[in-house]
Parts: C-alpha cells; sequence; structure tokens
C-alpha cells in the first residue's frame, strides 16, 4: 500500500486531503510512525524524530495513529488477495507477498493478476497500492518499490540479472543502511560490483548475511511464500511528552506498558521465554536489557517482575524519553521444543 497510515488518515478526513500529514509522535515528541507523500517531497520519513520531520517541514501536520481503523482496512485488503491464492504471506498491516503460481481466479498472469488486484483495491477502498512482480521474494520486493505510488513494475527472467547490476546497493532488500556503507567503502555500490565478490569473501566480510548477498546478486533467492508466518514478538512502547529522570516515575511507567504487552500477549496466545526492556535517553541513544527464563511467561507476575528486575538492573546518566517492553522466543513445534536440563548441586 501507499503510504498506507497516512493514506487512511486522508481518506477518511478530507481536510488532509493535498497536504503533508505525519502519523504518529507530536510536534515535541515521538517519532513518526508514517508520512504522506505531501511531506516525503519535504524529507520526512518513518522512524524520523517529530522534532526533526517539523524543522524539514513547517506546515507538518500531526495526526494520531489509529490501528484499529488500519488493521480494518488492511483485512478488507486481504479479503480481496485470497480471493486470487491461497498463498499469501503478510509481511505487515500494508504489504504482503502472493505466490500466484496457481491462481483461484483470472487469467494465467501473475502481471494482469497484479493490476486486476490493485484496482479492486482502489474500488473498494480509494486507496492506491503499488505491486512487484518477478519469480522470487527478493525481486518482487524490490520491484514493488520501483513506480510508487500506484505504479506495477515487473522483472522478468530474461531481465533480472540486467535489472541486479544496475540497482544502487542502498535499494537492495536486506541491505541496511550500515551495512550499504561499508559495502560503498569496500567499492560496492551498484549489484554488478557485488556479483564480482565471491562466497567466501562475502561470508567473511558479512558473516552468514554474505550467502544471501552472493546469491540475491545473481537472482537467486528460494524463499517460499509462508501463508502461516509465525508471530516473533510481541510488545508495546511508549514515548513521554517530557524527560523522566526519576526511577521510581520510570517503574510506574514500565507498569502501565505491562498491562499492554500483558493483553496483546494473552490475545496472540503465545508462550514467549524471553523478555526485552528498551529504554531510549533524550538524546536518542538506545539500549535493550533482556532476561530468558527456563520454561515460559504464564503469570503477569513474571512479567511485572522481571520488567522491574531488567530497569531496575541499569543506572540512568540522562533523561528518559521512550520505555518499551518486547516478549520474543515463542514457544515452537513441542516435537522439535529442545528440552532445558537443570542439575541440582
Amino acid at each position: 500500500m501507499d503510504a498506507f497510515y497516512a493514506s487512511v488518515e486522508q481518506l477518511d478526513n478530507p481536510d488532509l486531503r493535498g497536504k503533508p500529514v505525519a502519523v504518529g509522535g507530536s510536534r515535541e515528541r515521538g517519532v513518526v510512525a508514517a508520512a504522506s507523500y505531501e511531506a516525503r517531497k519535504y524529507g520526512v520519513r518513518s522512524a524520523m524524530a517529530s522534532q526533526v520531520a517539523k524543522r524539514k517541514c513547517r506546515d507538518l501536520i500531526f495526526v494520531k495513529p489509529r490501528f484499529s481503523r488500519y488493521k480494518e482496512v488492511s483485512q478488507q485488503i486481504r479479503s480481496i488477495f485470497f480471493e486470487y491464492t491461497d498463498l499469501v504471506e503478510p509481511l505487515s498491516l500494508d504489504e504482503a507477498y502472493l505466490d500466484v503460481t496457481y491462481i483461484k481466479k483470472g487469467k494465467p498472469s501473475a502481471t494482469l493478476i497484479a493490476q486486476e488486484i490493485r484496482q479492486r483495491i482502489f474500488e473498494e477502498t480509494k486507496l492506491t497500492a503499488s505491486a512487484g512482480v518477478s519469480y522470487n521474494k527478493f525481486l518482487a520486493k524490490v520491484a514493488s518499490d520501483v513506480n510508487k505510488p500506484n505504479g506495477i513494475f515487473v522483472v522478468t527472467p530474461a531481465k533480472a540479472q540486467d535489472f541486479i547490476d544496475n540497482m544502487e546497493i542502498r535499494k537492495f532488500y536486506g541491505i541496511g543502511k550500515v551495512t550499504a556503507e561499508k559495502m560503498n567503502i569496500i567499492g560496492i555500490w551498484f549489484g554488478r560490483d557485488l556479483k564480482q565478490i565471491d562466497r567466501y569473501e562475502l561470508v567473511r566480510l558479512f558473516g552468514k548475511s554474505g550467502n544471501y548477498y552472493y546469491e540475491i546478486s545473481r537472482g537467486e533467492d528460494n524463499r517460499l511464500v509462508e501463508p502461516s508466518r509465525e508471530r516473533k514478538s510481541v510488545g508495546a512502547e511508549e514515548t513521554f511528552s517530557n524527560d523522566i529522570f526519576l526511577l521510581q516515575d520510570l517503574e510506574n511507567e514500565l507498569l502501565q506498558i505491562a498491562d499492554i504487552v500483558w493483553e496483546r500477549y494473552l490475545r496472540s496466545e503465545a508462550k514467549a521465554k524471553t523478555l526485552t526492556l528498551k529504554y531510549k535517553y533524550a538524546d536518542f541513544e538506545q539500549h535493550t536489557r533482556s532476561k530468558t527464563i527456563t520454561g515460559w511467561f504464564t503469570q503477569k507476575t513474571e512479567l511485572t517482575e522481571g520488567a522491574k528486575d531488567l530497569l531496575h538492573a541499569d543506572e540512568f546518566t540522562k533523561g528518559i524519553r521512550l520505555l518499551g517492553l518486547t516478549f520474543s522466543n515463542f514457544k515452537t513445534d513441542e516435537k522439535n521444543e529442545p528440552v532445558q536440563l537443570i542439575i541440582e548441586f
């Protein structure tokens, strides 16, 4: 979807249409969750601090997120996907992979199906979507960004290598900003540069990710579209309107966050064994601390006590602007679950 959260807000509120909109944060605090295309023209981006975004665009309008509404629209869009294939792998509320090798309706052409789905989405939601069409996940993903917003781009097998060779490294899905900068330093700027490095050297430089970089530079990506992607984490965080300095005040805020996390945890019906505390100082310096137990978190008191332990494990040297808690390391199939051995002395 194109600027999904911001587009939904502009759809529901005509006064916001054609104006630079940032979902999340505020003029003084917080982080931008999404920016309309009018705001992006000024350099406003998601994950940008609100204060920075406001400096880039003085007329920026901040809107509080309404995730229940975004989820409602997302489900409407996914229902369209499932009319064409059962192989739908959501990545988030506004993005998904579709495997249309065997389709339930429409013409047997991925390109025609993508066009039809985009038209259906617009007719039923009045929102625009962009699509990338290719023979694997990596190429479809990067292709989806080529003609945004409201566009489609197709990478055929015959054109794939040329497309990759001329793509800037920073646009490769799976290569983040830090890795791209590291690659630039050693002379890797485009796909064609990456393809010149052998597998062993890439693994030496970038660890196991080197294997992935070696393969995608050659248009290889054998990952399947997985309709039943397992949830990786459940959490919540809060950015404060004023920096917090006192430990007791931090603890009070943390317990409120824990209430939200526990409610989401129960709804997820998952079982987690790792709890992570995230905190961010006023100068945006960020830290995390984690605690892993031998069993599973099954009681709310385990969450609250664990959260307080993690909070008290550090001495805060500056005001805190953000706190967050996350459950992860979820229970897998019991047949494959390793058993923790305990030795008593």
